[in-house]
């Protein structure tokens, strides 16, 4: 008969907010063990921020997620900004404020250093790579954990820290669906944010855009957005768009592509609009195109032909849809927070616990997801070591 694998506590994933609970734990490393479903731990921490790891922001604050606004701000208010900047630092990690993409965006110098520190970290804790949970039960005052490598094991504490299906193209994350069927929690089908919008047909001239990108502003319902935006091939990327895709899922968008400017600024100009205008020639030219209207100078233009170029500053587009999971940075939906204490431990199963990714919070693109999963492991690390 199978030898039982007993734990005081074990955690489901090993990303950013797994990570971070196993190395703040006062525990026995020996009664602590982590379950990962993939290879190698921290696969998303590898690739945040084009491998220099966008960790944190300088503004973090409650507007930048979608998400329970209390239950949010509880979780941010004890974990600052500074906090996580003094834990690093502690680690002889030193993320520096770069805030060409995203403002307030602290980068470190590799996701790879940040990947070996947590391995150092958790180093004399049991981890079970390339291993998937297909089953949990609650069984004589223990969780029952099947997984794909028949191991019996079973733990007092269960906290689930696995992500979403963003940028990997597996099933995983449907253990989270699973369990929360099991224990009757609501749960919301993950759907991907921040990530690139496709085009309708009437918007085919941004394709010869490809690689032009300017900044501009955007209207979605009650959120007004600022940033990079970037022309591709398929539709809209760049920072202002992943952020758009946080809060868009279906109907127009707004665009002003020329927010810092108004137009009768420029209408008493003798020059060609393409070469008077504060944006790129290619995109000036294959605007008016689209609107049918000649490239002329702009003392030139009558009333309807001013009209006609308004729309630089009010371009309503429907996006065709996003650009999916594996194009996506992370996921929106995720178990409802209403179903957690401020602890993070589920109100309705006693010592079963959710953290980052697999939490219904969001946040902008520029760190801000990174810290909430660092946030979320923080305070249920300080109510588990109370236990």
């Amino acid at each position: 008969m199978q030898k039982s694998l007993n734990y005081d506590l074990v955690i489901i994933g090993a990303g950013a907010s797994g990570l971070m609970l196993a190395s703040l734990l006062k525990r026995n490393p020996q009664k602590v063990c982590i379950i990962e479903a993939r290879e190698k731990i921290g696969s998303k921490i590898i690739l945040s921020g084009g491998g220099k790891c966008n960790i944190t922001n300088k503004y973090l604050d409650f507007s930048k997620y979608l998400g329970d606004e209390k239950f949010v701000k509880e979780a941010l208010k004890d974990f600052s900004t500074k906090e996580l900047l003094d834990f690093l630092e502690s680690q002889e990690l030193s993320p520096k404020l770069d805030e060409r993409l995203v403002e307030g965006a602290y980068f470190c110098k590799s996701s790879k250093e940040v990947l070996s520190s947590f391995s150092t970290l958790t180093k004399k804790i049991k981890l079970f790579l390339n291993t998937s949970v297909e089953d949990v039960s609650f069984e004589d005052g223990k969780y029952c954990i099947k997984n794909s490598k028949n191991l019996d094991i079973r733990a007092k504490n269960l906290v689930i820290a696995s992500g979403s299906n963003a940028h990997f193209e597996d099933k995983d994350y449907e253990i989270l669906t699973k369990i929360s069927q099991k224990f009757k929690l609501d749960f919301k089908s993950f759907t991907p944010a921040l990530v690139g919008l496709g085009l309708q047909k009437e918007q085919a001239w941004f394709k010869n855009l490809s690689g032009i990108s300017l900044f501009a502003k955007l209207k979605i319902e009650d959120k007004n957005l600022e940033g990079k935006l970037l022309f591709t091939h398929r539709g809209f990327s760049g920072p202002l768009v992943f952020n758009a895709s946080l809060y868009w899922s279906k109907g127009f968008l707004e665009f002003d592509f020329l927010p810092n400017n108004t137009l009768d600024e420029f209408y008493k100009k003798q020059m060609l609009i393409s070469k008077a205008l504060p944006l790129p020639r290619r995109f000036l030219q294959e605007f008016l195109l689209s609107i049918d209207l000649a490239d002329k100078p702009l003392n030139k233009l009558n009333l309807e032909e001013k009209q006609k170029l308004e729309k630089l500053k009010s371009y309503n587009f429907a996006p065709a849809g996003n650009l999916g999971f594996l194009k996506a940075e992370v996921s929106k939906g995720g178990l409802n927070t209403k179903e957690l204490d401020i602890n993070f431990e589920c109100k309705k199963q006693k010592n079963l616990f959710f953290l980052g990714e697999a939490l219904d919070v969001t946040g902008q693109l520029g760190g801000y997801n990174l810290h909430f999963a660092f946030a979320s492991a923080f305070k249920c690390a300080r109510y588990l070591n109370k236990k």
